[in-house]
C-alpha cells in the first residue's frame, strides 16, 4: 500500500494574510507530494515497510535496509513532518491555549510568553533548512528541540506536540529572507487544540494514522 498525500484540512487561502495561497499550494501540492513520491519509490521493493503508518515507519528506521535508509529518513520524515504541520495550523486566528498543555508549558518554561520566546529563538537558530519543535519525551516532559532537513523527532523517541517548518520553501514567496516575520506570523495560526490533543495522547506519533 503506497503512501498518499493527505488533503489540507482547510482551503489554500485560509491562512492569509499570515501564509499566502500560492505558498500553500506550492508547499503542499509540490514539496509534500515530492516527499511522498520519493518515499514510495524508495520502498517499492519492501511492501512490509510500506504497510506501516508513516509515524510508525519513522520510529522503526533500524528495520530499514541500509541501502535505502537515507532516502526513507529524508522523504519519510518529510511526509511525517508535513502531515503533522498542516494539522497544527488553523484559520481560527489567535486561538487560546488552555488545559493540560498550557499548565505543562507554564510549569516547564515559567510562562507561555517565555515559551514563545525560547521556541522563536530555536526556530531562528536553525542554520539552513530544518524544523523547530515542542516535543515530549517518554516521561511526558516538554522540551524544545530543532532537527535538520526533514529529520523527525519520532526517530529520536520523541512525540511532536508543535512544529514549525523553517525551510525557505515554507515562507520565501511572501517573506523572502525575513524568517523572523514568518515565525511571528506562525503564532497567529497555531492550532492549539491539535497541539493539546497530541500532548494528551499516550501514543508517540502524529495522532491519527497517516499513510
Amino acid at each position: 500500500m503506497a503512501y498518499t498525500l493527505p488533503d489540507l484540512p482547510y482551503d489554500y487561502s485560509a491562512l492569509e494574510p499570515y501564509i499566502d495561497e500560492q505558498t500553500m499550494r506550492l508547499h503542499h501540492d509540490k514539496h509534500h507530494q515530492t516527499y511522498v513520491t520519493n518515499l514510495n519509490v524508495a520502498l517499492k521493493n519492501h511492501p512490509e515497510l510500506s504497510e506501516l503508518p508513516i509515524e510508525e515507519l519513522m520510529t522503526q528506521l533500524d528495520k530499514v535496509p541500509e541501502g535505502i535508509k537515507k532516502a526513507v529518513r529524508n522523504s519519510g520524515g518529510g511526509h511525517a513532518n508535513h502531515s503533522l504541520f498542516w494539522k497544527l495550523l488553523s484559520p481560527h486566528f489567535d486561538s487560546n491555549l488552555e488545559g493540560p498543555l498550557r499548565e505543562a508549558i507554564d510549569s516547564r518554561f515559567g510562562s507561555f510568553e517565555k515559551f514563545k520566546q525560547q521556541f522563536t529563538e530555536a526556530a531562528l537558530s536553525v542554520f539552513g533548512s530544518g524544523w523547530a519543535w515542542l516535543v515530549k519525551d517518554k516521561n511526558s516532559a516538554l522540551k524544545i528541540v530543532t532537527t535538520p532537513n526533514q529529520d523527525s523527532p519520532l526517530s529520536e523517541g520523541l512525540t511532536p506536540v508543535l512544529g514549525l517548518d523553517v525551510w525557505e520553501h515554507a515562507y520565501y514567496l511572501k517573506y523572502q529572507n525575513r524568517r523572523p516575520e514568518y515565525v511571528e506570523a506562525f503564532w497567529h495560526i497555531v492550532n492549539w487544540k491539535e497541539a493539546g490533543r497530541l500532548f494528551d495522547s499516550e501514543l508517540a506519533g502524529i495522532g491519527s494514522k497517516v499513510k
